[in-house]
């Protein structure tokens, strides 16, 4: 151990020679830091992805060191959910604003589980295997590298042990062939170098001794080493698994929520006709009947009812009175000289009734606007068939 520390500051210092690894073995050593080093932060950035906030994180960090189960934590679109449930309530159910805060509230809802189900099965599928190697077999390549790194320091000791013996063994070999002063009546000289000879001599054959033993161990521990970061190609493989478990949980996440949001924008876009003819009714009746002059109806998504206090229907140039009233019969309607436009239809799209068209993603159509209509709401055509279209489902082009 001493003369292992002895040679580990030697080198340091630049005062001592060593034992360099064959290429390949450096290498795999190279391979394993780099998959090692990436590994640990492509675990922290996928537990920030799935838990934004740290002290949360922080908290089932500790559950799990202590070896206890995390406590259920309610995601933020369960309590988005809650919260609106809660308003619609208050609000009044049967009002439209609350009839809406349920519906998005429910969204939100579905959303929430939908985003647990993801967060269960990226930690089990791919945070897991990720942890399990940084805390596993990571460990073990550490340890056995510690090993091989002190086998090496013994090895370059015994060298430089060896090498020092053999210098002295060749120094008192020299001293030894000087002839000898027999004029002396004690030839002292002669005779400690003949017994330093002697002693160096043994000296070298210990030192050789321990060099092949340590050698031995040496090339024991290397190749073991060498075995583990070999296993470094079968971690890729396994993470390579993993991350595509974890891009179709991903992937599943995402296009359950696009199917959610979906659902909800078709459910509000087909009551927002109603609610807003219902306003407008009601705001109809509070206040003085309009006049000829003024602006005739808007068109909402579903058919308004004539209001009884109006005592002329005006007529809207280039569309039948059908359309003023409130009834959109797309037989009738009929596109107006110039401010036709193409569309790319960007989502598929049912149509709610016979006055809209259904829609199918990246088909093209002719769509225009009419006076009064709801601003969300385009006239649609795709050949001889016409309808209503959301606006939102389109992507106008020039």
């Amino acid at each position: 151990m001493i003369m292992s520390f002895l040679q580990f500051t030697e080198e340091k210092l630049g005062q001592a020679e060593k034992t360099e690894l064959d290429a390949h073995f450096e290498n795999l050593l190279a391979r394993a830091d780099c998959t090692k080093n990436w590994t640990e932060k492509i675990l922290r950035q996928t537990e920030v992805l799935l838990q934004p906030n740290p002290s949360a994180r922080v908290e089932e960090f500790l559950y799990e060191k202590l070896d206890r189960k995390v406590p259920s934590r309610v995601t933020n679109g369960e309590l988005l959910a809650q919260y609106m449930t809660e308003a619609a309530n208050d609000f009044g159910p049967g009002t439209p604003y609350g009839k809406t805060l349920i519906k998005v509230g429910e969204t939100q809802r579905r959303l929430g589980a939908a985003e647990r189900d993801f967060i269960h099965s990226a930690s089990l599928n791919f945070l897991t295997p990720l942890r399990n190697f940084l805390e596993g077999d990571w460990r073990t390549i550490s340890k056995e590298r510690r090993i091989l790194q002190n086998r090496r320091l013994d090895l370059d000791a015994c060298k430089a042990r060896l090498k020092k013996a053999k210098a002295a063994e060749a120094k008192a070999a020299c001293e030894g062939d000087a002839v000898p002063d027999f004029q002396e009546t004690r030839p002292r000289n002669y005779v400690l170098s003949a017994s330093a000879s002697a002693l160096w001599s043994d000296e070298v054959e210990k030192a050789e001794h321990e060099l092949r033993l340590t050698q031995t161990e040496f090339d024991r521990q290397a190749e073991v080493t060498r075995l583990l970061l070999e296993g470094i190609s079968s971690t890729h493989v396994n993470h390579l698994r993993c991350l595509h478990e974890f891009v179709e949980s991903q992937t599943n996440y995402y296009a359950q929520c696009y199917q959610y949001m979906l659902e909800l924008q078709k459910q509000l876009g087909s009551s927002k006709g109603e609610i807003f003819s219902g306003t407008f009714v009601g705001n109809a009746e509070s206040t003085s009947p309009p006049t000829a002059a003024t602006s005739p109806p808007a068109v909402g998504a579903a058919t308004l009812p004539a209001v009884p206090t109006i005592p002329v229907v005006p007529t809207i140039v280039g569309v039948p009175n059908t359309v003023a009233e409130g009834v959109l019969n797309p037989n009738e309607v009929k596109p107006p000289a110039s401010g036709t436009r193409k569309a790319r239809v960007l989502y598929d799209y049912e149509a709610a009734d016979s006055t809209e068209l259904a829609l199918l993603a990246d088909e093209m159509i002719t769509v225009y606007s009419l006076p009064g209509m709801d601003p969300d709401w385009l006239i649609g055509e795709r050949g001889n068939q016409k309808g209503k279209v959301p606006v939102t489902y389109l992507e106008l082009l020039s």
